[in-house]
């Protein structure tokens, strides 16, 4: 089992077990539980589910594009153990790319790259809303390109509006056309919502984004436990919510570039450890490889720790 761990010497059990592991068990668990509030819950039953035949050892990724998502340590960087230990202990785990999130911590970008070039971690990519004005904007590509990053995503949108969609798409026109001279990749990262949500006249977020956002600058940073969620909530992936995140890839106009592996309970549909859900991510990588796989839980299961080894773990080893 991947799962739950209460203490150390657990953990290490945990490691050592050669069984199905937690993902098995939950899958025959979801196959046994429609009479118990598994359709209720909006999860597929048998026809969505899907044989896993990965060989547990070998990569799922190549080892140096997998990547940490900050918000998932938030705790721990706000926290007692504090920015500078939390993330060496990623470095140690083996993490040679972070996703910035929540700002600098108090350093400038410069000091901030000669703390990540001391314990050998990039910042290839970050968070950032969309600015508020043109000063902000220049800020925050300076600040991306001294750190040396890739990539830029904003993080969250929302309205009930579609002329607020129309518009949130020409402001991320205008700041990629921007992040470009910097050397910056400018994406947008999803939610269930631009999925599920209807404008008026059935059209969606995700239908004004795709349509309004420039191809030649913007790209799609997608949130695979997202993704997923807004199948099933929107009925159109419920059979196969799979098959209906590598659709929604296939069939952007913009490039998908980075992912946020991030796995989804398939009872509660709330976010859990990498591989111990319900998402076959292996086949949505096979169908569609990208440049950064970053780890992410929203809620770690036990302690953002361990949601960071065990999302290296699954990753680099195909195992947690």
């Amino acid at each position: 089992m991947c799962y739950g761990f209460p203490d150390e010497q657990a953990l290490s059990a945990a490691r050592a077990q050669r069984g199905p592991g937690r993902r098995a068990m939950l899958r025959g668990a979801f196959a046994g539980a429609v009479g118990a509030g598994a359709l209720a819950a909006g999860v597929a039953t048998a026809p969505g589910a899907h044989a896993h035949t990965h060989r547990r050892g070998r990569p799922l990724v190549p080892p140096g594009r997998i990547s940490l998502q900050l918000y998932s340590m938030r705790d721990d960087l706000n926290g007692e153990r504090g920015f500078d230990e939390t993330l060496r202990a990623v470095a140690r785990i083996g993490y040679p790319r972070v996703e910035q999130a929540l700002g600098l911590f108090g350093r400038t970008a410069e000091e901030l790259l000669a703390f990540y070039e001391d314990i050998g971690v990039r910042a290839t990519s970050s968070h950032n809303d969309i600015s508020a004005d043109e000063e902000a904007l220049e800020t925050k590509l300076r600040d991306a390109r001294t750190l040396g990053q890739s990539y830029m995503n904003v993080p969250y949108l929302d309205s009930e509006v579609l002329d607020d969609w129309k518009r949130f798409a020409e402001q991320m026109n205008h700041e990629a056309a921007r992040a470009r001279r910097y050397g910056v990749r400018y994406g947008y990262h999803n939610h269930a919502h631009e999925f599920t949500r209807d404008l008026g006249g059935g059209v969606t977020p995700w239908d004004v984004l795709t349509s309004e956002l420039d191809p030649r600058l913007v790209h799609l940073e997608i949130d695979i436990h997202w993704a997923v969620t807004g199948g099933i909530e929107s009925g159109d992936g419920v059979r196969d919510p799979e098959r209906f995140t590598i659709d929604v890839i296939r069939s952007a106009p913009q490039r998908v570039l980075q992912y946020h592996v991030k796995d989804r309970d398939p009872v509660t549909g709330d976010t859990v450890d990498v591989g111990t859900g319900m998402i076959d991510f292996e086949r949505i990588f096979r169908a569609h490889p990208v440049k950064e796989y970053i780890v992410e839980n929203d809620t770690p299961d036990v302690t953002p720790q361990q949601t960071a080894e065990v999302g290296y773990a699954y990753l680099r080893h195909g195992r947690c």
